[in-house]
């Protein structure tokens, strides 16, 4: 309790470490929240959980509580997992995956994961994930970075089609990227032609953070 009382004055870090994925890693009591941070981006609590919170408002806290099965690429330390639980009152199925197995170490350790009962973890491959995929969700969460860099296959037609196929009629994808500069910009509006073109209705929600852009398809029945 005083480490969250004393961060209001000054971040107070209590847990650094290093991963062959994700470079370092360091947990923080940051204005009263415990945020994990890489080296240059938040990677759970904070920004990013203000980001995600405003995505899942666009789909609904009434049709995502209807909702059985929810899919999460990219958990880090689960502050949309908390979202979807605690604020939202979701009670169906989770089940995240990450390919860091030290940040999901850390997001039971720290942020108490594990205690969701309906949450199933498994760390692997996102896009190997899809690939074999057979399974249908009514929402999948695309959050997948390396600090502030997103891996080019998210953008990939393949990845794409993996998505479309695990998502059930009428289901939703929520999709957060990073743009910098018209390259990413332009990759974003390339991204939401080819999910108009699959039949979703797409929402494009720009500047959520500063370099932050949500796009939110919705399936059609």
């Amino acid at each position: 309790m005083i480490y969250k009382i004393l961060s209001y004055f000054y971040p107070i870090t209590i847990s650094k470490s290093t991963s062959a994925v994700s470079k370092t890693l360091e947990v923080t009591w940051n204005n009263g929240k415990l945020v994990l941070d890489t080296e240059n981006a938040n990677y759970s609590y904070g920004s990013l959980q203000r980001i995600l919170r405003r995505g899942l408002a666009e789909i609904g806290t009434e049709k995502i509580r209807s909702f059985e099965h929810v899919l999460v690429l990219g958990v880090a330390a689960g502050s949309v997992i908390h979202t979807l639980y605690n604020e939202i009152g979701f009670t169906g199925h989770v089940l995240g995956v990450d390919l860091d197995p030290q940040v999901i170490e850390i997001a039971n350790k720290h942020f108490g994961l594990s205690a969701f009962k309906n949450l199933k973890m498994t760390c692997a491959d996102a896009e190997a994930f899809i690939k074999d995929n057979t399974t249908k969700y009514d929402l999948i969460v695309v959050d997948i970075f390396q600090d502030t860099s997103m891996p080019e296959f998210v953008y990939n037609e393949s990845f794409t089609n993996g998505l479309d196929s695990s998502l059930k009629s009428c289901g939703a994808v929520l999709f957060n990227t990073m743009v910098s500069d018209s390259p990413s910009k332009d990759r974003n509006l390339e991204y939401i032609k080819r999910m108009e073109q699959k039949k979703f209705t797409v929402s494009h929600l720009q500047k959520v953070d500063e370099h932050n852009e949500l796009i939110v398809c919705f399936k059609k029945s």
